[in-house]
């Protein structure tokens, strides 16, 4: 499993000047690649494969007095920049012939210098290096001062340079980490999110929603108001975009390290761990959208997921159209569905249920059944195409094709 370790970085003035170089030929590079692409499409021209683009925009660019200034920057920075817009062009075709699940993916787009968010990646080749006294060597750089939280597991593979906007580096390096197994447990949990708890376990405790966004609204409301009065282009409202920049990184950063802690708890404690599949996405367009962002469900999850196969436990997302709110946890009968405004009930059987808590029993009792049901294998039998003549539309028939043969047959 390859993993992420990032820590910030302090770059001297010097070498903030360096980073700025090297992030501007990155993006001209990129910007010259896909001007390229376009053009030869636009021309009806075949594709400029990886080799030739390389060519024309590095190599060959580099003896041209207009480009010339692309030698003052590594050469695996550039390459890197190519591969970056290699792997857009790959995404997007694979996502309009449907080997790329989820949403479509847009064709890549030039970059522009205003971006908040610049970076660059220095793989093997660039030969960086962790010095002895803690520093990270990179070619045509220098050594920049990093504020180690933690050791690295193993020899990183390539460490990529982040700047932010709200002007912080950070260096974040790849690291092939092996796998480490947590001591097994008997508990399995099931998992309901909300907004007013973000989420509630089957043994009915609730965790309290803690809101970032909403206790910070004070403050980004403040900050934003004084950057809608400062004058378009002037430097009185740079400073202030990087105030608001930090401020909602700072509660980005606060979210983050919350959601890291309790699923860090929550796969600890548990060998199997089952969630409800939200539709994030659709969620966010409705009127609890500011609440749903606020939430962050899908960065917890994803932080279940890959705690889960990294220390050995069990993680499975549940259905979305699973009626988990609207099945009684104790004789499963269907009660149909009920307003977001009900948060307690009664069957008719009796049982007297709290909405959250019953879901959540569901959910763990829906994962438990998944899992034992041979093993997540395909239990019904796979969709097999219908013959042509079973498939075709007759006309003046009333009945299917089928009907008519055992008609005739008698």
């Amino acid at each position: 499993m390859q993993l992420r370790y990032n820590y910030r970085v302090y770059p001297t003035p010097g070498q903030q000047a360096s980073l700025a170089r090297a992030f501007g030929c990155a993006r001209v590079v990129f910007n010259d690649g896909l001007r390229a692409r376009q053009q030869a499409h636009e021309a009806g021209e075949a594709y400029l494969s990886d080799g030739d683009l390389s060519k024309r925009v590095i190599t060959q660019a580099k003896r041209t007095p207009e480009r010339a200034w692309l030698g003052e920057v590594s050469a695996v920075v550039l390459q890197q920049a190519l591969a970056d817009l290699n792997a857009a062009y790959r995404n997007f075709f694979a996502s309009l012939s449907g080997k790329r699940k989820g949403r479509k993916v847009a064709p890549p787009r030039f970059r522009s210098r205003k971006d908040n968010r610049q970076a660059i990646r220095f793989t093997a080749n660039a030969r960086f290096k962790v010095l002895d006294n803690g520093r990270l060597r990179l070619p045509k750089i220098g050594d920049l001062a990093v504020r180690w939280s933690r050791q690295l597991p193993a020899a990183p593979t390539s460490v990529t340079v982040i700047r932010d906007a709200a002007g912080r580096y950070f260096a974040s390096f790849v690291v092939a980490n092996t796998d480490d197994p947590l001591p097994p447990v008997d508990a399995e949990v099931g998992i309901d999110l909300g907004l007013t708890h973000f989420a509630v376990l089957f043994n009915g405790k609730k965790i309290t929603a803690p809101k970032f966004l909403r206790r910070a609204a004070r403050t980004l409301r403040r900050l934003q108001q004084d950057l809608s009065r400062k004058q378009p282009g002037s430097n009185n409202r740079s400073k202030a975009v990087v105030k608001v920049a930090r401020a909602h990184a700072r509660v980005a950063d606060t979210r983050r390290d919350w959601q890291h802690k309790l699923s860090t708890r929550i796969i600890r404690d548990n060998q199997a761990v089952y969630v409800e599949d939200l539709c994030v996405t659709g969620l966010g367009r409705t009127r609890l959208a500011k609440s749903v962002h606020d939430a962050g469900w899908a960065s917890f999850t994803a932080m279940l997921e890959y705690k889960a196969a990294r220390y050995g436990r069990s993680f499975r997302r549940i259905g979305r159209f699973v009626p988990t709110s609207q099945t009684c946890s104790t004789c499963g009968r269907l009660d149909g569905p009920k307003p977001l405004s009900v948060r307690s009930w009664t069957c008719p059987c009796g049982a007297v249920h709290d909405r959250d808590v019953n879901a959540a029993i569901n959910i763990l009792a829906q994962g438990r059944w998944e899992s034992l049901n041979a093993c997540g294998a395909q239990v019904r039998p796979a969709p097999v195409p219908a013959p042509r003549r079973e498939a075709g539309i007759h006309p003046h028939t009333a009945c299917s094709t089928r009907s008519v043969e055992g008609i005739s047959a008698l």
